[in-house]
């Protein structure tokens, strides 16, 4: 059986889009609940602006109070050097900086430009060099724009090279924010991705227009074997207007069992989590097993 893996985002993506905020005290809880049901690398904070993302503000905080499991990776995102800085100091144990692939999400997520924003990730892949993390660079909007709408290969190889060039990346992940992505245009872009370089790519999709699975399907047939998820399907950018959840991880999980792969999650408790932290943002579920059920158990 081949295996894959499955990165749990709920506490950072899944929680920085909804109207209610969630407890540092229950966040810690959420994260030690993805620990028991096996997920072993959890994108837990982000150190951005509290004013723009207020829902991530206790990120030190919270950090300070995971649990320490072995074989268990904490993921700190950031978009900016501060951002590096405090991730580093808080003792995370892999470093996410996020790259736009458009100048307009840039400003809009970020207050900057693409190339302003590949120098910030070579700053912050230095700062994780140094500190001897994991350092992923996600390239965000990979498959679409809210702003300028299609973003080709070669607008996303124009931000992806200058960093593979100007440090050392342990992973690159194309992003698909807002949900825009198709099987077919995974299969360009991420082979587009595999001909100029051999770090292993991570898949992060939306199910903005529900073709998450058939992507991830697509990404399989490539040979890519990491992929992120949010239980509940909890998720969404606050600066893609439209944008729905991400992939729940439960979905994910039952669809790659099926095809054969093993993951390592308990896909019961992951449907069970997935409506406990619903409850706490006071939102319904939206994952498709979370209404159906986790059927076959074959």
């Amino acid at each position: 059986m081949s295996s894959v893996e499955i990165i749990d985002v709920t506490p950072r993506d899944g929680l920085q889009n909804e109207a209610v905020s969630v407890s540092a005290e229950n966040k810690v809880e959420l994260i030690a609940r993805l620990v028991e049901l096996g997920a072993r690398r959890i994108e837990a904070v982000s150190f951005v602006s509290p004013r723009h993302v207020p829902q991530m503000a206790d990120a030190d905080e919270v950090m300070a109070a995971l649990p320490r499991v072995d074989g268990v990776s904490y993921i700190g995102l950031v978009v900016n050097e501060r951002g590096a800085d405090r991730a580093v100091a808080a003792g995370v144990d892999e470093l996410n900086f996020v790259v736009p692939t458009t100048d307009a999400f840039a400003s809009k997520n970020q207050n900057t430009t693409v190339a302003a924003a590949v120098q910030s990730a070579i700053y912050a892949g230095n700062r994780a060099a140094e500190a001897g993390i994991p350092y992923t660079v996600s390239f965000a909007v990979s498959l679409g724009c809210p702003y300028v709408g299609d973003v080709s290969v070669d607008d996303v190889l124009r931000a992806v090279r200058p960093v593979l060039d100007g440090t050392a990346v342990a992973e690159i992940e194309l992003a698909d924010t807002i949900g825009s992505g198709t099987p077919w245009s995974v299969t360009e872009l991420f082979a587009g991705v595999q001909a100029v370089s051999e770090v292993p790519i991570r898949a992060h999709f939306h199910e903005t227009r529900h073709t998450s699975l058939a992507n991830t399907a697509a990404a399989l047939a490539l040979g890519v074997r990491r992929f992120d998820g949010s239980v509940g399907g909890l998720g969404g950018c606050p600066f893609a207007p439209g944008a729905a959840g991400n992939v729940s991880t439960e979905d994910l999980a039952w669809f790659l069992q099926r095809g054969g792969f093993d993951h390592g999650l308990d896909v019961d408790r992951a449907i069970e989590t997935g409506r406990w932290i619903c409850s706490l943002v006071e939102v319904e579920p939206r994952s498709g097993l979370a209404a159906a059920g986790f059927f076959p158990r074959a």
